[in-house]
């Protein structure tokens, strides 16, 4: 956890989601399967639970495309995240670490509503997916599917 951060876990691990927010993945899974090419939040892992991390593909010195689920980099870094003001202050690594905490129980109103919408806009890449790919083709738009998994979307249903 950021030095001096700390927030209150309100709602039950995993339930009580806004119902306009309704994730494919949980935080673990989306670890297991590779994201973020096993960079994210390896400096901060003690903050959730051992268990979300006992399967994950992990990269402790630099981020490894290998090891996201495609085997592709789909991600932009964190400075232009921090350029595009999609960075809050209460989540420094951005949107999936917002939503590890969302998950864990923690609520904060209006960021929640501004991050629930900002995920809800992804969905554009399903339809993308959807009208330029047979159905359960993986190596199709890889790197469509990879963001897609950053963002909780499971796109090997695709």
């Amino acid at each position: 956890m950021q030095r001096g951060y700390r927030y209150a876990l309100v709602a039950p691990v995993g339930r009580s989601f806004d119902p306009d927010f309704r994730p494919d993945l949980t935080p673990p899974e989306m670890l297991r399967l590779g994201v973020f090419g096993g960079k994210y939040m390896t400096d901060c892992a003690d903050e959730f639970p051992a268990s979300w991390f006992a399967k994950a593909k992990l990269s402790p010195e630099r981020a490894d495309a290998k090891l996201n689920f495609f085997g592709v980099a789909a991600s932009q870094p964190l400075s232009e995240w921090r350029r595009k003001g999609w960075i809050h202050s209460d989540d420094p690594r951005g949107w999936f670490q917002w939503y590890c905490r969302y998950y864990r129980g923690r609520r904060l109103p209006d960021e929640d509503a501004r991050q629930i919408k900002r995920w809800a806009a992804i969905r554009r890449h399903i339809r993308q997916l959807q009208a330029n790919c047979e159905r359960g083709d993986l190596f199709c738009r890889k790197r469509q599917r990879q963001a897609l998994l950053h963002w909780a979307y499971d796109s090997r249903k695709l």
